[in-house]
């Protein structure tokens, strides 16, 4: 804001009414960041992957009830058969795993309210983005980092353990590469956003769940071991999710048509 508006648009990130707006966005994005750190914690990459799909069933029953958005016959079948899928894949990894602890329920139930979290952010932030269009883009991203920040800090704090021995101890090299794939996944993201459409990013990421799963059986640090209804499972939901994110078209068209001959 300093460097592409000078004093003037530096002193609106302290606006009162936008700032207390996305100041509560952006908590809610800090609270989404530990839960996924929490989640992946608990579950492989390839299982968080599967059940982040998730967000296209919770948006959904969102814009449901926030918008009044309904969804076709096709289009709630084809979130059943997601939802189905990911259960299949998540029984299917307890009993193949190696330990005998099976579901990994809270790294489930963390994975579902980070994904909750995300969906009501990207809702609000859509809205609000555009009530407060007088602020350019990277004030609104300003006013959020805000209170992000501090709740992070609040939490590190809150967990007993973080402060102890440092803030930086346990940076390994390992570490330092997470941190730095958030920072390119983040850029990625709002580049993929302004030259592509939300269409082509849901089917990236729905094409993402195989290249890790793929990388999980692959590379020597991981004890996945490839097997066939593991793979047949996430096949089903990669092409559940791009079936559904292609439907949209096909049932607007389709309601356009019955309009018409109406």
């Amino acid at each position: 804001a300093l460097a592409f508006g000078g004093m003037k648009e530096w002193r609106m990130i302290l606006e009162p009414k936008s700032l207390k707006v996305f100041s509560a966005i952006g908590f809610m994005y800090a609270l989404g960041d530990y839960l996924e750190m929490a989640s992946m914690g608990a579950l492989s990459g390839a299982a968080y992957q599967v059940l982040l799909q998730s967000k296209l069933v919770i948006t959904a029953l969102m814009l449901w009830y926030i918008k009044g958005a309904k969804q076709a016959g096709l289009q709630w079948n084809l979130l059943v058969l997601i939802m189905l899928s990911m259960c299949v894949y998540m029984i299917g990894g307890s009993k193949s795993g190696s330990g005998g602890g099976g579901i990994p329920i809270m790294g489930v139930l963390n994975v579902l309210l980070k994904v909750t979290v995300s969906c009501l952010c990207a809702v609000l932030s859509d809205k609000y983005m555009k009530d407060f269009k007088n602020l350019p883009f990277y004030v609104q991203l300003a006013q959020m980092k805000i209170a992000w920040t501090i709740t992070i800090l609040m939490i590190s704090f809150a967990d007993g353990a973080t402060w102890q021995n440092g803030f930086f101890d346990g940076w390994t090299p390992a570490a330092c590469g997470v941190f730095t794939s958030f920072i390119i996944k983040c850029w990625s993201t709002m580049a993929i956003l302004s030259m592509l459409d939300s269409v082509l990013k849901n089917i990236g990421e729905a094409s993402a769940v195989l290249v890790i799963y793929f990388m999980n059986v692959c590379l020597p640090m991981f004890p996945d071991k490839f097997e066939v209804p593991s793979f047949l499972a996430v096949m089903v939901v990669i092409l559940s999710v791009t079936a559904y994110v292609g439907s949209k078209s096909v049932v607007e068209k389709a309601a356009l048509y019955d309009k018409m001959q109406k």
